[in-house]
């Protein structure tokens, strides 16, 4: 969430930033909005302050045994004012949290502007592997091999779900154990076991809500959320707290599943593991000071990056252009694996730096040891 007195002394860069985007979003209306909402809440602010002079004012006229009638009189009709305010300001109150939660972050100035089209390929592999045969897809070796059955998880569940089975089954929790071990071992980060369902404020704190709500998978009896990624509850831990300066950085890793509706995404790429509801993925969380958080994206970005560098596989880092980025992130890197089956560029991590966007809608803060202010924290989060 974007600090609203920032918004209202630069709209036109949140402008540029909204054009930028190519996200749909009524500014000054907004702006129109939050000078009725701040006028009215003064008025209320000025009643309730008169109203506490004139309670005063009653209470010295009965002490002193003098008729009370005109002062209880003025009393009973700035009530009356207050309690007509506080329903204008309620109705007021609620447009502008709902419309505040819509604005999207402000894209780092180190951007391209535009689509994906203009993302920026900012390393590539020096090489790839040399086949001297047509390389098979990964449907066909997992049917053939035996060791993923899309046709049965189709039959558990439904389409777009997966059966990892034998050797398969293995890979996978080797793989899990492989980068949790790589990411843990030297003590840089925490390893966590979280939740795998977490409640809308959590949800909220993050960005995935309101945007993204028909995206997610939900409990309607309980307004539970399972997590589209372990970002929603690692980055939800400090969730109203405030960290000593000293703590920081903290940084945490965790494996889970995830689970992804893509309820916009039918018919693209709907075939095996391409894009599926459910997946496994490590992820990587920083908690850092405002002034250290490109430099620990940078470092984000290696330790994502060191996964695949000791796997061997040819992969390229990407820099998303300002249309192409999250809701909530301010710089994001993609990276994209080349799979020779299917002769693409897939995306096996992002890392992104939020800035203080989420820290402000989660109430995130650290205590500077300076100044003794409170202040909101950056937040980054990697597929790790």
């Amino acid at each position: 969430m974007l600090d609203v007195k920032f918004i209202r002394n630069n709209s036109q860069k949140l402008k540029e930033s909204l054009k930028n985007r190519n996200y749909n979003f009524d500014l000054d209306e907004f702006l129109d909005l939050d000078a009725r909402w701040r006028k009215v809440k003064g008025e209320v602010e000025d009643l309730n302050a008169s109203q506490n002079r004139i309670d005063k004012d009653i209470k010295k006229i009965i002490k002193e045994k003098k008729d009370p009638s005109s002062k209880i009189g003025e009393s009973k009709e700035i009530k009356s004012r207050i309690a007509a305010l506080s329903e204008q300001f309620s109705s007021l109150d609620e447009k502008f949290k709902f419309y505040l939660a819509r604005i999207p972050n402000i894209p780092h100035e180190s951007l391209p502007v535009g689509g994906a089209e203009n993302n920026k390929v900012i390393k590539e592999p020096k090489s790839f592997r040399d086949f001297n045969f047509k390389p098979r897809d990964h449907i066909f070796l997992a049917e053939t091999l035996d060791v993923i059955d899309f046709k049965r998880a189709t039959k558990l569940t439904g389409s777009n779900f997966v059966l990892f089975k034998g050797w398969g089954a293995k890979l996978q929790r080797a793989l899990i154990n492989f980068m949790l071990d790589l990411h843990t071992s030297s003590g840089k980060y925490k390893e966590i076991v979280p939740s795998k369902l977490v409640n809308r404020d959590s949800m909220f704190s993050t960005g995935q809500l309101p945007n993204l709500e028909e995206d997610m998978y939900r409990t309607s009896e309980d307004d539970l959320f399972l997590i589209p990624t372990a970002e929603v509850p690692i980055t939800n831990i400090h969730r109203g707290e405030i960290i000593k300066e000293d703590k920081l950085p903290l940084y945490y890793t965790a494996y889970t599943p995830c689970f992804r509706r893509e309820a916009g995404s039918y018919g693209k790429d709907t075939r095996g593991l391409l894009r599926v509801h459910e997946f496994d993925k490590i992820e990587l969380v920083k908690f850092v000071k405002p002034e250290d958080s490109y430099r620990e994206l940078e470092e984000l970005l290696s330790d994502a990056c060191s996964v695949l560098d000791l796997l061997k596989l040819p992969y390229r880092v990407v820099l998303l252009a300002t249309g192409d980025i999250s809701f909530a992130a301010a710089k994001c890197y993609d990276i994209e694996l080349y799979a020779p089956g299917v002769d693409k560029w897939l995306e096996v991590s992002s890392c992104s730096n939020f800035e203080d966007f989420q820290a402000r809608r989660g109430n995130i803060r650290y205590k500077e040891k300076s100044t003794g202010k409170n202040l909101p924290l950056h937040t980054l989060n990697g597929s790790g």
